[in-house]
C-alpha cells in the first residue's frame, strides 16, 4: 500500500510540474509581445497624447476624458484615434500607424481603472 501511495504522489507531482511548465511557456510567449507593444504605446502617448490627456492619462481642468476609465472597446478606441472626436480631438489616422495605435491601446488598456 505504501508503494502505491508513493507512486500516486510521484505521479501527482509530475502532473503538477508539467502543468506549471506549460503555463509558464504559454505565459512567457505573450507578455514579451504585449510588453513591447505597451512600451511602444507609452512612448507614443508621451510624445503625441500627453499634451492634452495629461502625463497620467488624466488632465484635470480640461475637456479631455480620464483615459484610465476608457471602456474596454478596442474598435471604439481605434476609431476615435483615427478619426478624432467631436471636433475637439484631432484625427491621428494620417499620423499614427496601425502599430502605433495598437501600442497606444496596449498602454491605455494596461492603465485602465478596475
Amino acid at each position: 500500500m505504501e508503494a502505491r501511495f508513493v507512486r500516486a504522489a510521484a505521479f501527482a507531482a509530475l502532473a503538477i510540474s508539467v502543468m506549471a511548465i506549460a503555463a509558464a511557456l504559454g505565459a512567457s510567449a505573450q507578455p514579451a509581445e504585449t510588453s513591447e507593444a505597451m512600451e511602444h504605446g507609452k512612448a507614443i502617448y508621451a510624445e503625441k497624447c500627453s499634451h492634452c490627456h495629461g502625463p497620467g492619462m488624466l488632465n484635470a481642468g480640461t475637456i479631455t476624458p480620464d483615459l484610465r476609465k476608457f471602456p474596454d472597446d478596442h474598435q471604439r478606441f481605434v476609431t476615435t484615434v483615427k478619426q478624432g472626436k467631436n471636433n475637439k480631438m484631432p484625427p491621428w489616422g494620417d499620423i499614427l500607424s496601425d502599430d502605433d495605435i495598437a501600442g497606444l491601446w496596449a498602454y491605455v488598456s494596461s492603465r485602465r481603472s478596475q
